[in-house]
């Protein structure tokens, strides 16, 4: 598996679609699974129950989540990674956020080059508001696949 370090590495076209489809769109705000007002592509950042957006302006600021979250998840990867791994990890953080990510499990083994490991961990996080999500258990077995190789998009 050809792994580079995370800095010469962006996130491929997959990632935004992964990310909006995972996500589903609402133009207007509603409250998810664990109560947080989430409107467009799943952004929660800011968002107050009345809010509204259309399609394009959910997705210049899916962009610029993803942007941010690419940069936060970056910062703390130590070691090289695949495209494979790279985009599964960016879905995932996009998903949970950037502490979640940098303080999990995940992170410590992928860092530890426990990368097998590190790709298991994303199989054990399928909980959203005190119940698995059979969504979440489906967006993790994609990243999953895709962190180990297993997907065509790697």
């Amino acid at each position: 598996m050809d792994r580079r370090a995370v800095a010469t590495i962006v996130a491929s076209a997959s990632v935004l679609v992964g990310v909006a489809v995972h996500e589903g769109y609402s133009g207007t705000a509603y409250k998810d699974v664990a109560g947080v007002s989430t409107i467009g592509f799943g952004q929660a950042d800011g968002t107050k129950m009345g809010d509204k957006t259309d399609p394009v302006r959910a997705l210049v600021k899916l962009e610029s989540t993803l942007d941010t979250s690419a940069k936060g998840m970056a910062a703390c990867i130590q070691v090289p990674v695949s495209q494979g791994e790279y985009d599964a990890y960016l879905d995932f953080t996009y998903n949970v956020g950037v502490s979640a990510f940098c303080h999990s499990t995940l992170n410590k083994k992928l860092n530890a080059k426990d990368y097998d490991g590190a790709c298991k961990e994303l199989l054990k996080w399928t909980t959203a508001g005190g119940k698995v999500m059979p969504g979440l258990v489906n967006r993790r077995r994609e990243e999953y696949d895709q962190c180990s190789g297993q997907s065509n998009s790697n």
